[in-house]
C-alpha cells in the first residue's frame, strides 16, 4: 500500500497492519466486520484504529490529488523546475502545498500584475537586490518611464507592489509567520457598538483577548457564532517582531543602498495589506477546524454514551410527555414495546386538573399493571415529576418508581415517515410519549430512528462542518449497533439499516421477507432475501441474532464461517451446540487447562484471537455489552432546588459532557454543573454514567447548581 509507512508512523502502528486494513477495505469489507472477524489479519486492531487508518487514507489521497493538480498547473505555465517539483512532492500537508503554489496560483488582476504589465519587473528585481550605487532614485527609474508610467514615483510604486506580492507569496515567510501567529498571536474580540445582544449571551467576549495557543475550543466556537451574528468584532494581532524577522531573512534592506527605504516601505505594505490578512485567515481557519473537530469528537462520545445506556427489559411502562396548554401525553407499552393505551392529562396550568390526572394514573396502573413510569425531561417535566412523586406516595400501593428520560428528538421522530408507518393509528402528539417509553426498554433500538444531530448531546452542533459531523455520528451509530448485535426477528428497519453490510434497502427487504414468511429460524435464511448476496451475508451474519432457532450458534456473535471451529471446540469438551449454558463452564475451562490456546488454534486451523472470541461466546452467547453498564437511577420522590444544601451527597446521571465539565441530573429541575476543575485527573465521563456528587453551591434565582466530586 502506497501510504502504509506514512500512516503507520502517524498512528504508531506497524506498516503490515495498515496494509492489511487497506486491502480489506478495498475488498469491500466494513469496519465493524474487519474489527470483529479479521483480527488475525490486522493483528488485533480495534475499530477506532481501523477508522483512523481509513480517515488517513482518504486524507492522503486528497492531498495527492491536490498535489497533482498543482503540479499540472505550474507545469502548464512552463515554470516547474526540478527543485520546485521536489519540494511539492515532499510537502506533507495541504497548507505546505498551498504555500508553495501561492506564487503560481492564477490570480485576479492585482496591483503587482498591473505593474508587471507596465514593464516594471526589472525595477522590482533591482529593488530586491539593494545595489550600493551612487545613482539617485530618479536616475534608476528613468529607463522605465513611459506613457503608462509617467513619473519616477509611479515607477517605484509599481516596483514596490511587485516586491510586496513576492514577499507575501514566499512559502518560507508564510510558514514562519503562521507558526509565530499560531503560538504568540493575540486574538482580540470586542462588541460592535450598535449590536443587540439582548440576553447577554456573548457578554464575556465584549472585551476579550487571549493568546491563540491558549484558546479553548468552546471559546473559539462561541466567538465565531457571535461574529456571524454581527455582535462581535474579531481580529488577530501579530507582533511586529514575529512578522518582520521572517521577512528580513530573505528581504533585508541594506542601509548603504539608496533603495533601502523603498524596500522597507514594500515590506510594511506587504505585511499590512497582503501577508497578515492572509495569515489571519489561515489562523482563524485552523482554529475553527480544530475546534469543530474537537466539538464533533465530544458529540460522538456523548452519543456513544447515550446509545450504550442499558435497557430496562421486562417492564410495563407508563410514559408521560409533559406539556402545559395542550396537556401531557400519556402512553402505556408492554414489555415488547406494544402500545396498550394512550390518553392526555391536564394537571398543569391553565387547566390544573390535578385530581382527574391522578385518577387517570391510578386507572392505568390498575388496568395494565404498570411497573415503571417514564417522564420526558422537556417543558413541564419537573412539575410532572412532582405530580408522579406525590401520586406514588399517596396512591400507588405497590413499590412504584419513575425515571427521567431525555426526550430530545422525540418530536422529530413523531412527525417522521417511520413513526407514521410504525404508529399509523396514533396522533402525532402521542407518538412522542410512545418513543419516550421505548427509549427506556431499549435506548439503542429507539434512538437509531432519529437523526443523531437531533438527539441533543453536543454543543455548537450547527456551527461545525455538517458533513464531517454526519459521517462521524453515523460511524458511532454503526459501531454501537454492531457491538450490541441485532435480533433478526424483532429489529426495525431503522435498526437493521446500521448492521454492517445491510443499509436501508436491504433492511426493508429483510423486514418484508419476515412479514411474508414468518420469523427467521436460522441465519442461512438471510440468503433467501432478495438482493442480499454473499458479500452482504458475510458482513452482516455475525451481527444478527436468531434466538430459539434451528442452530443455537445463531444466537451468538460467532460468525457462520467459524461454526466448524466452534463445534470442534465443543466436541473436545464433550459438549454440543445444544448443551445448556449452565453445564458449559467447567468442561470448557478444563479444555483450556488441558491444551494451550495457541496449540488448540493451530490444531483447529484458526487464529488465537478468533478462538478466544469463540470461547467467550460459547460461555455467554450474544452477550449485550450494555449489561455491564450501571442501570439508570430510579426515583420514587422528588427534590426541589430549595431542598438542596451545600455538602449534600447525591447520585446523579451525566446528561451532557462539554469542554468545561459535565451536566449532571440529580433529580431537581436544573441539571448541576460538575466543573472540569472538580473532576479528578484522568477521569473520563460519558453520557449515562452514574456519579456521586456533592452540592457546592445553589443559586436558585439564576437556576444554577454547582457540584463537586464525591
Amino acid at each position: 500500500m502506497i501510504y502504509a509507512d506514512n500512516i503507520a508512523q502517524q498512528l504508531s502502528l506497524r506498516p503490515v497492519q495498515v496494509t492489511a486494513v487497506a486491502e480489506l477495505l478495498d475488498a469491500g469489507n466494513t469496519i465493524p466486520f474487519i474489527a470483529r472477524y479479521r483480527k488475525e489479519a490486522t493483528h488485533n486492531l480495534d475499530e477506532e484504529q481501523i477508522r483512523q487508518i481509513a480517515d488517513w487514507r482518504e486524507r492522503l489521497h486528497n492531498l495527492d490529488q491536490r498535489r497533482q493538480t498543482i503540479l499540472s498547473s505550474i507545469e502548464g505555465q512552463g515554470k516547474l523546475t526540478d527543485d520546485l517539483a521536489q519540494r511539492l512532492h515532499a510537502a506533507s500537508s495541504l497548507t505546505e502545498l498551498e504555500d508553495l503554489y501561492q506564487p503560481y496560483k492564477p490570480k485576479r488582476r492585482t496591483r503587482a500584475s498591473m505593474a508587471r504589465d507596465k514593464g516594471l519587473e526589472p525595477l522590482a528585481q533591482l529593488l530586491v537586490s539593494q545595489p550600493r550605487t551612487g545613482d539617485s532614485l530618479d536616475t534608476l527609474a528613468q529607463p522605465f518611464l513611459s506613457d503608462d508610467v509617467p513619473s519616477a514615483d509611479d515607477a517605484w510604486a509599481g516596483a514596490r507592489d511587485i516586491v510586496a506580492e513576492a514577499i507575501s507569496d514566499t512559502a518560507e515567510i508564510r510558514q514562519a509567520v503562521r507558526e509565530k501567529a499560531l503560538k504568540f498571536g493575540q486574538l482580540r474580540v470586542e462588541k460592535i457598538d450598535k449590536a443587540d445582544d439582548e440576553r447577554g449571551i456573548y457578554k464575556i467576549y465584549y472585551e476579550f483577548q487571549n493568546r491563540v495557543d491558549r484558546l479553548k475550543p468552546y471559546q473559539i466556537l462561541a466567538i465565531n457564532r457571535g461574529e456571524a451574528e454581527g455582535i462581535l468584532r474579531v481580529r488577530l494581532d501579530v507582533a511586529e517582531r514575529d512578522w518582520l524577522g521572517p521577512i528580513q531573512q530573505l528581504f533585508r534592506p541594506d542601509r548603504r543602498s539608496p533603495l533601502a527605504g523603498q524596500l522597507q516601505t514594500a515590506i510594511e505594505d506587504a505585511a499590512q495589506r497582503l501577508l497578515l490578512p492572509a495569515i489571519e485567515r489561515d489562523v482563524r481557519r485552523h482554529l475553527s477546524e480544530t475546534a469543530e473537530s474537537h466539538a464533533i469528537h465530544v458529540f460522538a462520545n456523548n452519543l456513544r454514551g447515550l446509545l450504550t445506556q442499558p435497557p430496562l427489559a421486562g417492564q410495563t411502562i407508563l410514559a408521560i410527555d409533559p406539556g402545559y396548554r395542550t396537556g401531557s401525553k400519556v402512553a402505556v407499552i408492554d414489555p415488547t414495546g406494544k402500545v396498550l393505551d394512550t390518553t392526555t392529562i391536564y394537571p398543569h396550568p391553565p387547566q390544573k386538573q390535578v385530581a382527574p390526572s391522578r385518577q387517570t394514573l391510578s386507572r392505568l396502573h390498575r388496568q395494565h399493571d404498570i411497573t415503571l413510569i417514564a417522564i420526558g425531561n422537556g417543558t413541564a417535566s419537573r412539575e410532572t415529576e412532582q405530580l408522579v412523586a406525590d401520586w406514588i406516595q399517596t396512591e400507588a400501593r405497590e413499590q412504584m418508581q419513575y425515571l427521567m428520560v431525555n426526550e430530545a428528538g422525540a418530536s422529530v421522530y413523531s412527525a417522521s415517515p417511520l413513526a407514521r408507518q410504525e404508529l399509523p393509528d396514533l396522533d402525532v402528539t402521542l407518538r412522542g410519549a410512545v418513543s419516550i417509553a421505548r427509549r427506556v426498554q431499549d435506548p439503542l433500538a429507539e434512538l437509531v430512528k432519529i437523526d443523531p444531530k437531533s438527539i441533543g448531546v453536543g454543543l455548537y452542533q450547527h456551527d461545525v462542518n455538517q458533513t464531517q459531523l454526519a459521517n462521524t455520528l453515523a460511524g458511532v451509530v454503526e459501531s454501537v449497533v454492531n457491538q450490541v448485535g441485532v435480533d433478526l426477528n424483532t429489529a426495525s428497519p431503522a435498526l437493521l439499516t446500521h448492521v454492517a453490510g445491510i443499509g436501508p434497502k436491504l433492511a426493508e427487504r429483510i423486514v418484508t421477507y419476515r412479514d411474508e414468511n414468518g420469523r427467521f429460524t436460522n441465519r442461512a435464511q438471510l440468503r433467501e432475501v432478495s438482493g442480499l448476496g454473499p458479500k452482504a451475508f458475510e458482513q452482516a451474519a455475525g451481527f444478527l441474532r436468531v434466538r430459539d432457532g434451528d442452530n443455537p450458534l445463531d444466537a451468538s456473535a460467532i460468525h457462520p464461517e467459524s461454526y466448524g471451529v466452534a463445534t470442534a471446540v465443543l466436541a473436545q469438551a464433550n459438549l454440543t451446540p445444544g448443551s445448556p449454558l449452565e453445564v458449559r463452564a467447567e468442561p470448557l475451562a478444563a479444555l483450556r487447562r488441558r491444551q494451550p490456546l495457541d496449540q488448540l488454534a493451530a490444531q483447529l486451523n484458526t487464529g488465537r484471537p478468533t478462538l478466544e472470541d469463540i470461547f467467550e461466546q460459547l460461555l455467554r452467547p450474544g452477550r449485550d455489552p450494555r449489561e455491564d453498564a450501571p442501570p439508570p437511577v430510579l426515583r420514587s420522590d422528588v427534590l426541589s432546588m430549595e431542598d438542596l444544601q451545600p455538602g449534600m451527597i447525591l447520585t446523579g446521571t451525566v446528561r451532557n459532557v462539554v469542554d468545561f465539565g459535565a451536566f449532571v441530573d440529580i433529580g431537581v429541575k436544573q441539571d448541576g454543573l460538575l466543573h472540569v476543575s472538580q473532576i479528578p485527573r484522568h477521569t473520563s465521563l460519558t453520557v449515562g454514567d452514574l456519579v456521586d456528587v456533592t452540592i457546592r453551591q445553589v443559586e436558585i434565582e439564576r437556576g444554577r447548581i454547582s457540584l463537586g466530586w464525591q
